[in-house]
């Protein structure tokens, strides 16, 4: 698939802002990168803490619902925590839960089933709810879009509170944009149009961390009980694949420090089980590890196993139940793989990628995997990727765009053909009648505004820097710019030309790939790609030949010579510590003619 390298170059004065901040031109250079500018914002951005971050009563009805809570608490009611089978929805109930019992409080968790409700708030919640004595039901990471439920609970005499991160439903009629609300004493959600809050990218358990901190001031609790719930809206920040700007970067960066020295015996024992170093966690262990193990009991069995595994007291309790959570995620990743070929061969054989936004129906796909395999479709083709598959009711879907493409507001174009839908300009669920699958298909691809441009996924290359520039220091120097992920992307560098000497493949299931590469500069660094192994060999014997690729790896003289997108790292073996490139992406560049 072609990639288009755009190389970054915003200007500024890096070398005063660099004396003006105490860190180096280069990193000034890779903030301005990502929108930082001025010296404050840049001061933020490398040395941020928690005191900087906003006031949690400036979210609109924050004190009405702190009201509340510490009401129902002091009262000894119940509370009832409506969540969702997600990362998110886990650990935002797992923050109102822990926050309600610190205030003596009684509260009880309750999710929906994945396959047989679907996603959020529904009448079975509320009827349950109601059946176990709760005064006060408070959602979280869901309930924005679930007026019907809400209402119903109120009839009941239950007290409503709404916490969410959605876009806000609204209709689209002669007077313009009417946002639809449901009828709650109070929503906490700063993505409502009137909300103060500065700050709109939080996640749902970012949203219900700030009403615990509201909550704990006026309860008059120490601030640092706080610190256990960060650790927990760090996890679902970066799960939920959140921008990691503004508020958001400082809630993971600290949330990832105190998680490090967890003393909750379930995320102890999952990262036991998962081989990760508690004291060097980050944010790809939570990503890619963790965060799917939670999603795994939402998707393939029942979220209760989530729950009892960060319930447990004890690492006994936890150990067993940590295991079988990573042998679910096992399974779906291998479900998952299978899914995605099917995902594949049905685009190649209907020619889908003709199409602006691809609509792929899979039948026989378990819809709990629908969000994760049209993700790793739009990763393949550029395209908005919708993966539809059949539900005991109709279809379901889950849909994964590209930044061009806000698939929340263009649902909202069909939603006549739609039972229901909610979600975010890059992703969204769906559901809707068996018989309006080919009207959605043509809807949903009419007037999108996408050009073929828009498909080509963007390398943006930070600087062009020589691979003899890195040194350990200068290498570790980086990780100021820490935590990365969606909306700080890890700093990318390339050259335009690396001879390569040799090749290896690694690693006891043959994924990593050891070059020795050297620079027009003469400067000879070890790299290492993660990727695709066999697609790189395809790419090199199509531009190189065969005989090139395996003189490649025989180490004999060759003329393979490719531009390398690449990040610096150090590696240690063995007790000796080297300046490596991790190779992120490649391609073959023309050399100029003298």
């Amino acid at each position: 698939m072609k990639e288009k390298w755009i190389l970054e170059n915003k200007k500024a004065d890096y070398r005063a802002l660099a004396a003006a901040v105490g860190v180096s031109p280069l990193l000034v250079k890779l903030a301005v990168n990502r929108g930082y500018r001025t010296k404050e914002e840049l001061d933020e951005y490398f040395f941020g803490t928690r005191q900087s971050l906003h006031d949690p009563a400036l979210l609109k009805d924050a004190d009405r619902a702190s009201s509340l809570l510490l009401a129902a608490a002091r009262a000894g009611q119940k509370v009832g925590i409506a969540s969702d089978f997600d990362v998110d929805g886990i650990f935002s109930a797992l923050i109102l839960h822990k926050a309600v019992t610190r205030l003596g409080g009684q509260a009880q968790i309750y999710t929906p089933d994945r396959v047989a409700e679907g996603y959020g708030l529904n009448m079975r919640i509320v009827a349950q709810a109601h059946e176990d004595g709760a005064s006060l039901l408070i959602t979280c990471d869901n309930g924005i879009a679930a007026p019907e439920p809400i209402a119903y609970a109120e009839e009941l005499g239950i007290a409503t509170i709404v916490t969410d991160h959605h876009e806000v439903p609204f209709v689209q009629n002669e007077e313009g944009r009417q946002y639809v609300l449901p009828p709650a004493r109070a929503i906490v959600n700063p993505r409502q149009a009137d909300c103060a809050y500065p700050y709109k990218g939080l996640c749902g358990a970012g949203v219900t961390y700030k009403l615990a901190e509201l909550l704990y001031q006026q309860a008059g609790i120490d601030a640092a009980e706080l610190d256990e719930l960060l650790g927990y809206a760090a996890i679902a920040t970066v799960a939920d694949v959140m921008d990691l700007t503004g508020e958001n970067r400082i809630l993971v960066r600290d949330g990832l420090n105190l998680l490090k020295r967890t003393e909750n015996p379930g995320l102890r024992a999952l990262m036991a089980v998962t081989g990760l170093d508690p004291g060097r966690l980050s944010a790809y262990h939570i990503g890619f590890v963790l965060g799917p193990c939670f999603n795994a009991a939402g998707r393939l069995s029942t979220v209760r196993q989530a729950f009892s595994l960060l319930f447990a007291e004890t690492m006994e309790e936890a150990l067993p139940l940590a295991l079988s959570l990573k042998q679910l995620n096992d399974s779906r990743k291998e479900m998952t793989a299978a899914g995605v070929e099917q995902g594949k061969k049905r685009i190649e054989e209907q020619k889908l990628y003709r199409q602006p936004v691809m609509v792929v129906y899979l039948p026989d796909c378990h819809e709990s995997l629908a969000g994760i395999i049209a993700g790793r479709l739009r990763e393949t083709y550029g395209h908005p990727v919708y993966v539809i598959v059949d539900a005991e009711t109709g279809l379901k879907g889950s849909g994964r765009s590209i930044e061009a493409y806000s698939m929340f507001e263009n649902l909202q174009r069909c939603s006549d053909l739609l039972s229901r839908f909610g979600g975010h300009p890059m992703a969204a669920g769906l559901s809707f009648a068996r018989e309006n699958l080919a009207e959605f298909t043509r809807r949903i691809n009419e007037d999108t505004g996408l050009c073929e441009e828009d498909f080509l996924p963007v390398v943006r290359i930070d600087a062009a820097a020589p691979a003899g520039y890195w040194s350990e220091e200068t290498t570790q120097e980086l990780d100021l710019l820490e935590p990365f992920g969606k909306g700080n992307r890890r700093p990318l560098f390339a050259e335009q030309h690396f001879a390569l000497h040799s090749a290896r493949v690694l690693g006891k299931n043959r994924n990593v790939l050891k070059l020795l590469a050297e620079n027009d500069d003469g400067f000879r660094i070890d790299a290492i790609y993660y990727g695709d192994i066999e697609e790189w060999e395809e790419y090199i014997r199509a531009e190189f030949g065969e005989t090139a690729l395996r003189a490649l790896y025989d180490g004999r003289p060759n003329p393979v010579d490719l531009g390398l997108a690449y990040y610096p790292s150090v590696n240690e073996y063995r007790g000796v510590r080297t300046v490596q490139i991790v190779v992120q992406h490649y391609c073959r560049i023309a050399r100029r003619k003298a």
